[in-house]
């Protein structure tokens, strides 16, 4: 007669699992930022516009008090029109901070609000970061719409990150009416994405052809 597993057993599977996983994603990552790196920067323009003009018609009708962004950074779609329109309509714009300002990275994560391109500085991984005071992830609630990076994302809203794990723990606080946007280019959005169980979910992606609002188990009409 076979026995139950023993709970070294499950948890020696588990381990064995979760490592399979994070195999599968640092594989799609490299190849989704190989894809990101050979576009042209004339494609990545023309992307980035795309991708406000929707943005913006979708929001014109009510633009939120609290948005909480990031600031691109290399070959990522461009969020840097994006903060700067949402700053010249009076919306508070938080950001992400993981550098301390005394030196060394943050333990948890944080944000400032945006007060110019002035009040930055190049914080880790060559990120621009908001000078001013900061805001605890606990008040993230104050955020109505929250646009977090991505390198991929399937119609579930399942999200895949750079592999820090900074949004999924950030995100934990986040209101639940707030939808979470992820903007990424059109060959990014795939069938299915390899993820664990603390990974936060999308509500809608945006690309230069599609705004797709996503629905945990049931798939979008595109």
């Amino acid at each position: 007669m076979q026995t139950q597993p023993e709970a070294a057993d499950l948890a020696a599977m588990a381990a064995i699992d979760a490592a399979a996983i994070a195999g599968a994603k640092q594989t799609l990552r490299k190849a989704v930022l190989f894809r990101r790196d050979a576009r042209t920067r004339a494609q990545r323009e023309h992307d980035d516009e795309a991708r406000m003009e929707m943005i913006e018609a979708s929001l014109e009708d009510r633009i939120p008090d609290t948005v909480a962004a990031y600031l691109s950074n290399g070959s990522e779609p461009g969020t840097l029109q994006l903060v700067a329109w949402l700053a010249a309509h009076s919306v508070r714009v938080l950001l992400p901070v993981l550098s301390h300002p005394i030196g060394g990275r943050l333990d948890k994560p944080a944000w400032a609000p945006y007060e110019g391109p002035d009040a930055l500085r190049v914080g880790a991984y060559s990120i621009l970061e908001p000078t001013g005071d900061l805001v605890p992830s606990e008040q993230l609630p104050e955020a109505e719409l929250i646009i977090c990076p991505g390198l991929a994302a399937n119609l579930h809203g399942d999200r895949l990150g750079r592999g820090g794990g900074w949004y999924d723990r950030a995100l934990r606080h986040a209101s639940q009416s707030a939808p979470v946007w992820v903007l990424l280019n059109d060959d990014e959005v795939l069938e299915t994405i390899p993820v664990h169980a603390w990974d936060h979910r999308v509500d809608v992606i945006v690309t230069p052809t599609r705004m797709i609002t996503c629905e945990p188990s049931v798939l979008c009409n595109l």
